[in-house]
């Protein structure tokens, strides 16, 4: 330890730490390897007993009242910290949208396709965005693309929730559902 890698002062900095020769206070709190409480000593006595334990000294608080330091391998605390980085964004769950486009004139039979594969995207924890597309005069009918929107909602009322209702954007009508919290 105590030994420059190349390039480990430079993420040393990425992280907002400094180590061993970059620090520039004149006396620091030190913390021992143990982790334990030295107390406010010179910086050249923190570098020393850093260099004595064969690790690097590392500022953990830049504060310039009170600069306190500790003796770590920081190579070591750098990759336990990648790990867990790795780890988090390994088990964050992300969703997404998916789309399922209807038409006032969608027959039964496509409907219940249209309601299994959104029934299959909200078992799979994602949001359904379903939309009408109104071509023409069927802007005239905004109260049966209502009612499409909701007997499509029942097909899927097992699951899914109602997560914004029916609303006409545009020549669009958009609603989203998405899983329920306790579908047990």
């Amino acid at each position: 330890m105590c030994v420059k890698i190349k390039g480990g002062t430079n993420i040393a900095k990425q992280k907002g730490l400094l180590i061993n020769d970059d620090i520039s206070f004149p006396r620091v709190r030190l913390i021992d390897d143990k982790g334990e409480m030295v107390g406010v000593v010179p910086l050249s006595v923190a570098k020393e007993r850093a260099l004595d334990a064969n690790m690097d000294l590392v500022l953990i608080s830049p504060n310039p009242d009170n600069p306190v330091t500790r003796i770590m391998d920081y190579g070591r605390y750098a990759f336990e910290m990648a790990k867990k980085e790795r780890e988090a964004r390994k088990n964050q769950k992300t969703t997404t949208v998916k789309e399922v486009q209807l038409k006032l004139t969608t027959d039964d039979h496509d409907l219940q396709v249209k309601t299994r594969n959104a029934i299959r995207f909200l078992e799979e924890g994602d949001r359904v965005k379903v939309v009408i597309r109104f071509r023409g005069r069927e802007m005239a009918y905004a109260s049966r693309g209502i009612e499409v929107m909701k007997s499509f909602a029942e097909g899927c009322g097992d699951i899914a929730e109602i997560d914004r209702i029916p609303r006409v954007e545009g020549r669009n009508m958009i609603m989203y559902l998405s899983p329920k919290k306790d579908k047990k």
